[in-house]
């Protein structure tokens, strides 16, 4: 399997290791078909008194899988290019219905004559492909689509998987939150991580910026829903930032002062004094 960006070389190691599980586990799934249907064939025939040498229903299923798999790579490059939003839901549908008409195709002519090899090789005599049924290629088509289908989902679900294992939870987590403040005609995308406190002012609040104070229309109810637990309030009329508190001094009434990060120093009430 390829990665669905850059190809293996421009997969990480978590990618290159899900793509060579997944396709371990899909390899075994395979046999594991491959093994069921010729134990069951076999297990038909002679159920109905019919005997046919064992490694000729044995060479059906293999030369089927050796077809379909000369057909995954293309499968593989279609679902990973052809794809809403690069194209629209219509294309890609008559594409993937135009692709199921030449896979099957290419599936059972290559099929067809590994095992006309197969029966020369061996001294089977000659390997009849319509035998006993009627419009053989449309029966076959009909077979195939289920099994096309089964490829082009399990192919699109792998590479979602490799592609969500290249993504970067703890870069992610390192962006930095903003916080927009308009001030006229701009708005100032403010990161949290730099802002030390803010302050109640009626129906605005004042966010202390570095050395700025931004005004804000907003209630501090609502900025305090906003930034969640990244900030502490220590006052009815106040935030101040957990990780910019550098000190906490209380007095004997249980109210206390908080000295932050830039120097500055913050009354707040014993009501919201924070735990030691």
């Amino acid at each position: 399997m390829a990665g669905t960006n850059g190809g293996w070389r421009g997969m990480n190691g978590t990618q290159r290791r899900l793509a060579l599980v997944l396709a371990a586990g899909f390899l075994v799934i395979v046999a594991a078909i491959m093994i069921a249907n010729a134990e069951s064939s076999l297990s038909d025939l002679r159920a109905n008194g019919h005997f046919l040498r064992p490694d000729l229903i044995w060479s059906w299923e293999w030369t089927s899988m050796m077809a379909w798999f000369t057909v995954w790579p293309v499968i593989w490059l279609a679902v990973k290019h052809i794809r809403p939003p690069r194209f629209p839901w219509v294309v890609v549908g008559i594409v993937f219905v135009l692709g199921s008409v030449i896979a099957s195709a290419w599936h059972v002519a290559l099929m067809v004559e590994l095992r006309h090899l197969y029966y020369s090789a061996t001294g089977a005599g000659t390997y009849q492909f319509f035998d006993g049924i009627e419009n053989k290629p449309l029966y076959e088509y009909r077979k195939d689509v289920g099994s096309y289908l089964q490829f082009v989902g399990l192919f699109a679900l792998a590479q979602w998987l490799i592609a969500r294992a290249g993504t970067d939870p703890a870069a992610e987590s390192h962006v930095p939150k903003t916080l927009a403040v308009g001030d006229g005609a701009v708005t100032h995308h403010v990161p949290i991580e730099e802002i030390e406190s803010i302050a109640s002012a009626g129906n605005y609040v004042e966010i202390a910026w570095g050395s700025r104070t931004l005004l804000h229309r907003a209630t501090l109810a609502a900025v305090e829903a906003e930034l969640g637990d990244a900030f502490l309030r220590i006052h009815r009329g106040r935030l101040v930032r957990r990780a910019a508190i550098r000190r906490i001094e209380t007095d004997k009434s249980g109210d206390f002062t908080v000295e932050l990060a830039s120097g500055a120093s913050l009354r707040g009430s014993r009501r919201y004094r924070p735990a030691d």
